[in-house]
């Protein structure tokens, strides 16, 4: 089998030092012109490419960023990572995206194999029952940046970037209060998350303040597919007008789901609205009114965060994306 070359290989063929051809190669301004020009020269003749594990050794460093997220399958996470790929390519880096399938463990194991490729900087969307995030806390601290986006745990000092949990969840209330329905049913997702957690607080606050009177049901939901069973019982069983609030563009996909099963039509029959980050609403006619949290800007503002704990920033720092309410026809 042919080996492939190696600085060593060129340094005996031209007499030089290891240490000579590498800072040849890489332009240094102590090596001579004539030195560089035969270097460069032997190099592209045996096609010499610079093995990546071999200088991420060197330099502990791999110019790689690592995306870690809860589910692939998610629209809000491809517009996120679109955004970061985006960025980092400007910047000379790639992206390494995973999947956690929303398992801790696996999380865990996600985090060792970043720590072996010795990537540059970790974003990752926690699963819904990471409780301890020891691990990335201390894997910042030795200098591999941590920002968490989207899912973030509770934990104050570390770096979050997130949507506008609160402002999104009063949007929606106030636009299901401006149409005086009296009946709404608040689907939400998993309880122990934080996220679910600032929805359902601020959801219900607004709705409740403003008309104490309101019939409110809350469930929960961990899928479409439960959100899709919670609304045909509710269907099934109330028979009055009534708003259906959905937490996420999962659970509003269940919820359609159910509507289209019952031959129901929005808004004639009821009024659907959602938190979204826009592409599932539009999928609908007429389309869903929804509170935007879109993962392209959050992705902006989580690279710019990584690039200035990159270039040495010394504090920790939580950024809110606030919403904006977009208007469809389903309210």
């Amino acid at each position: 089998m042919r080996q492939s070359p190696t600085l060593k290989k060129i340094a005996e063929n031209l007499n030089l030092s290891i240490s000579t051809v590498s800072r040849a190669l890489k332009d240094h301004p102590d090596i001579s012109s004539d030195t560089k020009t035969k270097v460069l020269a032997l190099a592209e003749l045996l096609d010499y490419d610079p093995n990546p594990y071999a200088v991420n050794l060197r330099t502990r460093n791999s110019n790689e960023f690592a995306v870690i997220v809860p589910s692939l399958s998610n629209f809000f996470y491809h517009s996120f990572i679109r955004s970061i790929e985006e960025d980092a390519r400007r910047y000379g880096y790639s992206v390494i995206i995973y999947g956690s399938s929303n398992d801790p463990a696996i999380e865990l194991e996600i985090l060792k194999s970043c720590k072996h490729k010795r990537v540059s900087g970790i974003f990752i969307a926690i699963t819904a029952d990471t409780n301890d995030v020891d691990q990335f806390i201390k894997l910042d601290a030795q200098g591999v940046p941590v920002i968490f986006f989207d899912k973030v745990p509770s934990y104050e000092s570390c770096n979050k970037i997130c949507v506008g949990d609160a402002h999104a969840s009063s949007l929606a209330a106030e636009a299901i209060l401006a149409k005086k329905t009296k009946h709404v049913l608040g689907l939400f997702g998993n309880k122990n998350m934080s996220i679910t957690q600032a929805r359902l607080k601020n959801f219900t606050e607004v709705l409740m303040k403003d008309d104490p009177n309101i019939n409110l049901i809350i469930e929960f939901a961990t899928s479409s597919e439960e959100a899709e069973n919670i609304v045909l019982k509710e269907l099934n069983s109330n028979k009055k007008e009534f708003v259906v609030f959905c937490m996420s563009d999962e659970i509003l996909v269940g919820a359609m789901k159910a509507i289209q099963r019952k031959g129901l039509k929005t808004p004639e029959d009821l009024g659907v609205i959602s938190i979204s980050d826009g592409m599932i609403p539009q999928l609908y006619y007429p389309e869903i009114t929804y509170a935007e949290t879109s993962g392209f800007k959050l992705g902006k503002l989580a690279f710019g965060r990584m690039m200035k704990c990159i270039s040495g920033s010394p504090f920790v720092q939580t950024i809110i994306d606030q919403s904006i309410l977009v208007s469809g026809g389903s309210l």
